[in-house]
């Protein structure tokens, strides 16, 4: 697995404020690419089939009582033979003491040993969540990202094409900029796409003529954030005479990014276009899509009654 798809343990350890008991040389250096932690209970009754070696492993207070019933031989044996598989690392949960005979194994295989003062369940959940969150899929595409209305809008076209003046007119009319000319896309496990800014360049935005501007110094930590959803994509292109463009939207297009399919909109670029309040409008019109009603659907429809009694009244002599 590539290295965008890996979390360092020693990020685990600083995000989590885990205590490091034992740490072998270059223990924060190892990645973690398995969303998952496992309680190797059956594993220290000695049944290893389907055991992930890449999993990090979780003892809590089951595991300490059953390994409490046994002797010291055996259980030097149990963690000898966990050990020797070598997971990322082992994390004692709600601060529980290891046992003599575990540091003394990890110290023969090298194996890192963590401790929380969490219970089980929660960090192992917390866990979860985050490593799902960050091993994700992930890729970056041009074009920059503003949340509009609480809707996230992907600006997309070829450079020049007024990408960044329409999103630094959306942060003045007071909405928030995420990414500007690099955008990395993560697919989350509910099927929807979360965008932000590569760390270097986030919050700036480049405006031709002027240069590089800080957003959050220049209008304040409101007009930024962190990241958000991707619910629109608005490709933007200059207007071509003779193109025809869809003026009743009732067929909608998608894009599919990370097999996500995304609504996607055309948007022509010329001069006296408002493109910040087309954008508004039509992140508002996406919400109202989503919540169930299309306008230019319930448009037709009232067009073709239209048309239906008009031909009755004519031909039929019915209103």
């Amino acid at each position: 697995m590539s290295e965008a798809n890996s979390v360092l343990l020693g990020t685990i350890i600083d995000q989590f404020h885990l205590e490091v008991l034992y740490g072998p040389e270059g223990y924060r250096e190892r990645r973690i690419t398995i969303e998952d932690v496992n309680r190797p209970g059956l594993q220290l009754t000695g049944f290893f089939d389907y055991f992930d070696r890449e999993r990090m492993q979780m003892i809590g207070l089951v595991e300490i009582s059953y390994l409490e019933g046994l002797d010291s031989g055996e259980r030097e044996q149990r963690f000898d033979q966990l050990f020797s598989y070598q997971t990322p690392a082992v994390i004692f949960a709600r601060g529980l003491e290891p046992y003599p005979e575990c540091m003394e194994m990890a110290q023969k295989h090298h194996q890192a040993i963590l401790r929380t003062r969490e219970n089980t369940a929660n960090i192992m959940s917390l866990l979860i969540a985050y490593l799902r969150m960050a091993l994700s899929p992930t890729i970056t595409r041009h074009g920059v990202l503003v949340e509009v209305y609480g809707e996230g809008v992907m600006l997309a076209g070829e450079s020049g094409v007024g990408k960044s003046e329409t999103a630094i007119e959306l942060v003045k009319r007071g909405h928030r900029l995420i990414a500007d000319d690099a955008v990395e896309i993560r697919r989350t496990n509910g099927h929807g796409l979360v965008g932000t800014a590569p760390e270097l360049i986030r919050h700036y935005i480049e405006l031709r003529g002027i240069g590089v501007v800080d957003v959050r110094r220049l209008f304040g930590m409101s007009a930024v954030k962190f990241e958000s959803s991707i619910d629109l994509l608005v490709n933007l292109e200059s207007w071509q005479d003779g193109k025809i463009y869809d003026r009743l939207g009732t067929d909608e297009c998608f894009a599919n990014l990370l097999d996500v399919e995304i609504p996607t909109l055309t948007i022509p670029v010329k001069p006296g276009r408002n493109l910040a309040v087309i954008i508004e409008v039509a992140a508002m019109n996406n919400r109202n899509k989503r919540m169930g009603h299309n306008a230019a659907l319930e448009f037709s429809r009232q067009v073709d009654d239209h048309i239906n009694r008009q031909y009755l009244k004519n031909n039929l002599g019915q209103v």
